[in-house]
């Protein structure tokens, strides 16, 4: 008799993210790094004379350290459709990976801030009955979102039934 199992195991099929979000989130590091070093350096400038201004680069560093780890976050998001499950992997030091079953999604929604929209980007958020387990995918394609969206509400709608 034997036991365990055969053959090939199904693999999920990974999705990752599009890199809209990646320029939006570099876009973003880039304007606030902006913004600190012109709310460091002009002070200093006009306070203490231009030798003191040059300290508003101390900002520099930060934003490639920035750079690099917003490249490494969005490398580490993807998502997977499953027969019976939504999995959503993501986190480059702290990996996290959320498994949600279809049947126990209550709302499935799409969003989209206006940089978001700017971008061409969307967000599908998970809603379950667990609070700690409601789970959102950043920067989709709206068509995607929008697809991504239905496709879990079908399932979702399906798998309840059965309940």
């Amino acid at each position: 008799m034997e036991t365990g199992t055969t053959g090939e195991t199904d693999r999920p099929a990974w999705a990752g993210l599009p890199g809209g979000l990646l320029s939006l989130r570099r876009l973003l590091l880039v304007v606030w790094t902006a913004v600190l070093t012109a709310a460091t350096a002009l002070p200093l400038g006009l306070l203490a004379g231009a030798e003191w201004a040059a300290l508003g680069a101390i900002w520099l560093p930060a934003l490639v350290w920035g750079w690099v780890l917003l490249g490494r976050n969005w490398r580490s998001w993807r998502y997977a459709e499953r027969a019976d499950d939504l999995l959503i992997s993501r986190g480059v030091l702290w990996h996290r990976e959320t498994v949600v079953p279809y049947g126990r999604m209550q709302l499935v929604e799409v969003t989209s801030g206006p940089f978001e929209r700017r971008f061409g980007l969307a967000s599908v958020q998970l809603h379950t009955a667990a609070a700690a387990t409601d789970a959102k995918i950043p920067g989709l394609a709206p068509d995607e979102a929008e697809r991504l969206r239905d496709r879990l509400t079908e399932l979702g709608e399906a798998r309840s039934a059965g309940l």
